[in-house]
């Protein structure tokens, strides 16, 4: 299966339109789907994105909790409640909503990060904080699995 890979940043014009990257609408073509299921990010300051694999995982989710759960609730107003379907024009361009474009502020470009079944879209500046951190988290990471490895052979 395609997987949602790479970064990219495009700007936003007046009518808060923005290219997706044709990689990425290669992958929803695969999952044949002309449009983008969006929603703000549980976890970072960004909009979570994706296709029917990303909608499938979610139902999943929800699935394993108990009915009428105010955890099943809470979970599905978070990530269905909150979300667009976000329609890709013959052009490659979405329009995202204003709605959305605050939750994380965007104002003149977004960077969109595949993460491989879902992509995120970032406020620039943002994800490269996120990056950076991210790259140091992995780097001790990488550190603590050596020594764990060394451990194990002894």
């Amino acid at each position: 299966m395609e997987e949602f890979v790479s970064n990219f940043t495009n700007k936003i014009d007046a009518k808060g339109r923005v290219s997706v990257p044709a990689s990425f609408r290669a992958v929803l073509t695969v999952e044949q789907s002309d449009e983008i299921f969006c929603h703000p990010a549980l976890d970072a300051p960004a909009l979570d994105a994706g296709g029917p694999r990303l909608v499938k995982h979610i139902r999943g989710l929800l699935e394993d909790l108990a009915p009428y759960s105010d955890e099943k609730d809470q979970l599905a107003t978070a990530l269905f409640g909150e979300s667009e379907y976000l329609k890709i024009d013959s052009d490659g361009r979405i329009v995202l909503p204003q709605r959305l474009r605050d939750v994380v502020g965007l104002i003149n470009a977004v960077t969109f990060v595949g993460l491989g079944d879902k992509f995120q879209i970032w406020e620039p500046t943002q994800f490269e904080q996120a990056r950076q951190e991210a790259r140091s988290k992995v780097r001790d990471l990488r550190a603590l699995l050596g020594q764990a490895k060394g451990r194990a052979s002894e």
